[in-house]
C-alpha cells in the first residue's frame, strides 16, 4: 500500500526514498547525514538517461530543413518536424509565456531542497516533457491516482486558468470577424476590453458595419431593436469593401472607400420626399451636397479648415453609437424643440430634406426655411403665385410642386423662387399632389384624380371617388396609385387601365391620408391582435363589367352582397369566425410576370380618430391604432415608427408593428394639420400658424409629453 504524507510539512525525496528502502538504508544514512546530498541515484539515472536520449531530440527538432524547405516524410524516414500543439507551437502568437511570479516562487522553493531532491524533481519534469502524448496521459493518470485531496485541489485551481485559450489570437482574422458578428453590442464592447488584439478585432469596421446594417432603419430579428435611419446608400456602397476586409486584408487600415463621413447630409430616404419629377434620378443625384446647398441658398462655403474637418472619416462603431444615442432619445422623448414663425394663417402642408423645410399655408404663400438657423430663406409667391390657400406641396433638390384651393398645380424652382409652369385641369381646389419619375398626380375637390405624364405628354383623369380626394401616392415601379377620399375609402388604382385594383373599407369617417410603407417593412403575424376587423375589399375582377367612370359606391351596392351588415359591427367579430387570409404576397398582375407588386403595407388615417394598417395583396386590415381624441389629419412613417397629427392638437408616435403609442407631444394651440418624419426629427404644422421642430439628435429636456 502506498502511503501519503498527512501534513504539508516538507519531506525530501531522499528521506522518502530511505523510508521505502527499509531500516538498513535508514541506519546507514542516519550515521552520516552530511552524505545525503552526495548519494547518487543510480537506478534512476540508468532508467531516465536512455529515455531522455530517445525522446528529447524529437521534442526539439526543427520545423524545416537547413534550406528552409519542409522535410518530407516517408515510410522509412518519418518527418523530422515536430507536431506541436496549439499551446506550444513557436509560430503561434497565442503561445502562453511562463508566469514570472509563479516561476520565481517555484525556483525559490526548489532552491530550498537538497541537490539530490532537485535532481529527482528535474528528472520527473524532463521525463514528462520528453514523453509523447500517449505516455503523458499514462503518467498523469498515475500521478492523479497517487494524489490526495489537497493536491487535487491545487491541480484544479491551477488548471482553471491554464486551459483558457485566446481563440481570437489563435484563429485567422476572418474567422474572428465571423465569431464577433454574432455578438450583441454589449458583448462587443466588453470584448474590446479584453486585450489589444481583441480590441483591434472587436472595433473593426467589418463587425460594426454588419451591426449597422442589421439594426439601422429596421427592427433586428434577433433583439427586436431598431435604430433611426442614416444614409442607406453608405451601407450599400460599402458592403463590398467590408466583405473584402472580412477576409483579413487591410484590417484596421483607413480607407476612404470604406469608412463613412461623420456628418454628411442625409439621403433622400431620410427626409420625407420622393424622387425628382420628370425623370428618374440615380441615388448619387439625389444626394444634397453641402456645396450644392450653399450655392442654392447663397451661403458662404466652408473654409479649407472646416472642409478638412468635414472629410474626417468616422468608424462604423461611432456611427452606430451616434445612432444608438438618437434611438435612446426617441425612446425616452428627449429632444430639443424649435419653433418657426412666419406664416400669417394656418399651416396646411410641409416637407423637409436635410436642413431645408418647405411649408404651405392658407395665407397663399410657400416658405423655404433653414431649420438649423430657424431663418426664412425665401417665400414663393409673386404675381403668378397662388391666389388661394396652398393645401399641398412636394419638392426635391431643385423643383417644388404645389397645389392650391384655386384649382391650379404650380411647379417652382425653389432655389431661385421662380415659377416654372402652371398646370390646370381640376375644376375645384387641389388637396394633394405627388410626383415620382415621369408622373405627377393631383387629387381634387371635384372628386377626381388628375395625372400628367411627362414622357408621353399625356394628361388624363381617374374617376371613381364620390367625394373629395384628400391624398394621392404613386408607385412608379408597379405603375399603381393609392388614393384616400372623403367617401370613407382608400383605393389602389392601375395607372395602365385607370381601374381600381383594391378598395379598402374600414373607416367610418373621411379618410384624410394614405401612406405606402417601405418595401422592407415586415409584420410578424404572431404579433397581430386576436380580433380581426371585418374588411370589405373589392378587386378588379368584381368590376370587369363596370366602366371605370362609375362611382365606387355604385360598385359597392351592386357587387358586394350584404355590405351594410359588415359595416354594422366592424370591430366585434372574432378572428376564428372567418379565418383571415395569410400574409402572402401573390402577384396582383398575373398576366404580366415582369410587373412588380406595389408595397405590401399601407397606412390610412381618417376623421374617425383612427389609423389603420393594411396588407395590400390580401386587402386585410391588420391593426387599428386607437388613441387620438379627434380626427387624424396628418400621417408620416418609416420602418420604425409612425407619427400622426390630429384635431386634438396632439402629435403621437406609434410602433407600427404593435400599434402601441410610444409618446404623445403637445404644444400646438390649434389642430395639427401636417407632420414630417426623419430618423432624427419630427416636424409638425398647425392652424395656430406655428411649425414645431423636434430634434432627437441633440439631447434636450424633451418636449411637452402628455
Amino acid at each position: 500500500m502506498l502511503l501519503c504524507p498527512t501534513s504539508e510539512e516538507d519531506e525530501s525525496f531522499e528521506s522518502g526514498r530511505r523510508r521505502l528502502r527499509g531500516p538498513a538504508v535508514v541506519v546507514d544514512c542516519e550515521d552520516d547525514n552530511d552524505k545525503n546530498e552526495e548519494i547518487p541515484i543510480a537506478s534512476s539515472s540508468k532508467t531516465v538517461t536512455p529515455y531522455l536520449s530517445e525522446h528529447i531530440p524529437k521534442t526539439y527538432n526543427p520545423m524545416s530543413g537547413p534550406d528552409g524547405q519542409v522535410i518530407p516524410s516517408t515510410e522509412d524516414a518519418p518527418s523530422a518536424n515536430t507536431k506541436y500543439c496549439n499551446r506550444h507551437r513557436p509560430d503561434r502568437k497565442c503561445r502562453r509565456q511562463a508566469n514570472e511570479p509563479s516561476m520565481e516562487q517555484l525556483q525559490s522553493e526548489l532552491n530550498t531542497l537538497s541537490q539530490t531532491d532537485q535532481q529527482s524533481i528535474s528528472h520527473v519534469w524532463s521525463i514528462f516533457s520528453a514523453a509523447p502524448a500517449k505516455q503523458r496521459n499514462l503518467i498523469l493518470q498515475g500521478i492523479l491516482s497517487a494524489c490526495c485531496f489537497p493536491q487535487l485541489s491545487f491541480i484544479s485551481a491551477s488548471v482553471r486558468d491554464l486551459i483558457n485559450i485566446d481563440f481570437l489570437t489563435l484563429l485567422p482574422p476572418e474567422l474572428g470577424f465571423k465569431i464577433l458578428c454574432y455578438l450583441d453590442t454589449t458583448s462587443l464592447c466588453k470584448a474590446a476590453q479584453v486585450s489589444r488584439r481583441w480590441r483591434q478585432l472587436a472595433d473593426d469596421d467589418v463587425v460594426w458595419h454588419k451591426m449597422c446594417e442589421q439594426h439601422i432603419d429596421r427592427k433586428c430579428i434577433k433583439c427586436g431593436w431598431g435604430l433611426p435611419l442614416l444614409e442607406r446608400k453608405r451601407l450599400r456602397l460599402e458592403k463590398r469593401q467590408i466583405q473584402l476586409r472580412a477576409t483579413g486584408r487591410g484590417m484596421n487600415e483607413w480607407s476612404p472607400n470604406i469608412t463613412p463621413l461623420p456628418e454628411s447630409p442625409p439621403s433622400s430616404r431620410e427626409a420625407s420626399t420622393e424622387p425628382v419629377f420628370g425623370r428618374k434620378r440615380s441615388l448619387e443625384e439625389e444626394e444634397i451636397s453641402p456645396e450644392s446647398v450653399a450655392k442654392r441658398l447663397r451661403i458662404t462655403p466652408l473654409s479649407n479648415e472646416s472642409q478638412q474637418r468635414a472629410v474626417t472619416k468616422q468608424p462604423w462603431k461611432d456611427v452606430y453609437k451616434a445612432r444608438f444615442k438618437v434611438g435612446i432619445n426617441w425612446k425616452h422623448g428627449r429632444c430639443n424643440i424649435k419653433t418657426l414663425k412666419g406664416h400669417t394663417n394656418g399651416v396646411t402642408c410641409l416637407q423637409f430634406r436635410a436642413n431645408i423645410l418647405a411649408s404651405g399655408s392658407y395665407d397663399t404663400t410657400i416658405k423655404i426655411w433653414n431649420m438649423e438657423s430657424k431663418e426664412e430663406i425665401r417665400t414663393l409667391k409673386g404675381n403668378d403665385g397662388h391666389t388661394l390657400g396652398v393645401r399641398c406641396l412636394q419638392f426635391d433638390d431643385k423643383q417644388l410642386v404645389s397645389g392650391s384651393l384655386d384649382g391650379t398645380v404650380k411647379i417652382w424652382d425653389w432655389t431661385t423662387g421662380q415659377l416654372i409652369k402652371t398646370l390646370t385641369g381640376p375644376t375645384q381646389g387641389v388637396l394633394s399632389v405627388h410626383f415620382d419619375g415621369p408622373y405627377l398626380c393631383a387629387g381634387s375637390m371635384d372628386n377626381h384624380i388628375y395625372i400628367w405624364n411627362t414622357q408621353t405628354k399625356r394628361a388624363y383623369r381617374i374617376v371613381g371617388h364620390t367625394d373629395f380626394v384628400n391624398s394621392v401616392k404613386l408607385d412608379v415601379a408597379s405603375r399603381t396609385l393609392f388614393s384616400a377620399s372623403d367617401d370613407n375609402t382608400a383605393v389602389l388604382w392601375d395607372l395602365d387601365t385607370q381601374k381600381p385594383i383594391r378598395i379598402f373599407r374600414q373607416h367610418t369617417g373621411p379618410v384624410q391620408q394614405v401612406l405606402p410603407l417601405p418595401h422592407e417593412f415586415e409584420v410578424d403575424e404572431s404579433d397581430l391582435p386576436e380580433y380581426v376587423p371585418d374588411v370589405d375589399t373589392d378587386t378588379d375582377s368584381e368590376h370587369e363589367h363596370h366602366h371605370h367612370h362609375d362611382s365606387i359606391h355604385e360598385h359597392d351596392h351592386q357587387d358586394v352582397p350584404n355590405a351594410h351588415t359588415h359595416e354594422s359591427h366592424p370591430r366585434t367579430r372574432k378572428a376564428h369566425a372567418t379565418p383571415p387570409p395569410p400574409l402572402s404576397n401573390p402577384s396582383l398582375f398575373p398576366d404580366d410576370s415582369d410587373r412588380p407588386n406595389p408595397p405590401q403595407y399601407i397606412l390610412t388615417a381618417a376623421l374617425d380618430a383612427t389609423i389603420c394598417l393594411w396588407h395590400v395583396p390580401t386587402g386585410r386590415c391588420l391593426r387599428i391604432f386607437f388613441g387620438h381624441l379627434e380626427g387624424v389629419w396628418a400621417l408620416a412613417a418609416d420602418t420604425l415608427r409612425v407619427v400622426s397629427g390630429a384635431e386634438d392638437r396632439m402629435v403621437k408616435v406609434w410602433d407600427p408593428r404593435t400599434g402601441h403609442c410610444e409618446k404623445t407631444y403637445t404644444g400646438h394651440e390649434g389642430p395639427v394639420t401636417c407632420v414630417g418624419l426623419s430618423g432624427e426629427r419630427v416636424v409638425s404644422g398647425s392652424e395656430d400658424t406655428d411649425i414645431r421642430v423636434l430634434e432627437f439628435a441633440d439631447e434636450g429636456p424633451g418636449g411637452e409629453v402628455a
